[in-house]
């Protein structure tokens, strides 16, 4: 009897303590988060581990106006896919390429996005001519990319299984060696909104090289415009060598199109570029000056416009209206100035006096 009596007692004190040891454990929880709410030094620390690499991380209200900043073109009934080659060493597109070295807080494209794709922030897909896609079987990760174009890196494993790290100093990032690029554009009409408009799909970093063989250019990769318009909207740039402010930014430079590019190849269903079919460099530029006319064309055609426009590109047409114009109004006068005189009206007979006597 004694026995089963310590039993009971013995499974009653367990009983009571176990929702004692949960209750301490929760409120050392909560006195552990407390602590971590009042205290000033963490949240710094984590604030100041986020900005080691440069590039912040995109806050709630950068991905709102991303998403709001995204041109839907799926439903377009006019469609044309442009691909353009932008030369860096030209005056126009020099803000894209100075600095070669980051200076002063400030680096160019390529430099934003190589340290983009080393923090892993950002994709890089294959490069396809033509034929690009944007999925995970045509990722291409970061350290094949830096095998395939000899650029020098340290490996750093990680610890606890994670991802290795790599460790390139500013000298081997070819950034300087990046002289180029292909911007793929769509040009639109969106007929729910009446607007003719240009979306920037993609861009590609071209990489030149000089060896025995002289200049030799290879394409790097594609990269969704998407994707790195939210990190380069904050990167400013200075666009003018007489005003030093920076008062646009990358994402400014390509919307509002401040770049100069010449047309390489449309969309067509043979995939062919402008090259293939423009053997001279007369050609080339005659098919490269009549695309853009088409494109402006069409968007003048769009809307209504007088007779007179059509006639004032002509100047001989021009020439010839006025003289039309104006001979039309020297006759109009002439029938104004000159009546004809009334007829005169024939008299009553008069009469002879001696005849009615």
């Amino acid at each position: 009897m004694r026995q089963l009596y310590y039993i009971a007692i013995l499974v009653a004190s367990l009983w009571a303590a176990t929702p004692l040891q949960a209750q301490e454990e929760n409120e050392t929880e909560t006195t552990t988060q407390q602590t971590r709410r009042r205290s000033p030094q963490a949240s710094r620390g984590e604030r100041q581990e986020k900005k080691e690499s440069g590039l912040p991380d995109l806050t709630v209200r950068a991905q709102d106006l991303n998403e709001r900043l995204t041109q839907e073109i799926g439903n377009a009934r006019w469609q044309r896919v442009i691909y353009r080659q932008v030369d860096l060493m030209k005056e126009p597109n020099a803000p894209l390429y100075y600095p070669t070295r980051p200076m002063n807080g400030q680096q160019n494209l390529f430099s934003t996005i190589f340290q983009l794709l080393g923090d892993n922030k950002i994709k890089a897909y294959e490069y396809l001519d033509g034929y690009e896609e944007f999925d995970e079987a045509h990722l291409i990760r970061f350290k094949d990319m830096l095998d395939r174009f000899y650029i020098l890196y340290e490996e750093v494993p990680g610890k606890g299984g994670e991802e290795p790290t790599y460790v390139i100093n500013e000298s081997d990032v070819p950034s300087a060696d990046v002289r180029s690029y292909y911007v793929k554009e769509a040009w639109y009409f969106d007929q729910n909104t009446s607007a003719f408009d240009v979306k920037i799909l993609a861009i590609c970093p071209i990489l030149s090289s000089t060896g025995d063989m002289g200049e030799t250019t290879m394409p790097m990769f594609w990269l969704p415009y998407e994707n790195i318009r939210p990190y380069i909207s904050n990167a400013t740039i200075m666009t003018s060598n007489l005003n030093n402010a920076t008062t646009f930014t990358m994402d400014d430079y390509f919307r509002r199109r401040m770049f100069e590019g010449e047309i390489i190849k449309t969309q067509n269903l043979m995939n062919q570029p402008l090259q293939a079919y423009c053997p001279t460099p007369d050609s080339l530029q005659n098919e490269q000056a009549r695309i853009e006319a088409q494109l402006t064309g069409f968007e003048q055609s769009l809307w209504y416009q007088p007779d007179t426009t059509q006639v004032a590109d002509d100047p001989k047409a021009a020439k010839k209206a006025k003289k039309t114009v104006a001979k039309s109004t020297t006759e109009k006068a002439a029938k104004a100035t000159t009546t004809k005189a009334p007829k005169a009206q024939k008299s009553a007979p008069v009469r002879s006096v001696r005849r009615r006597r």
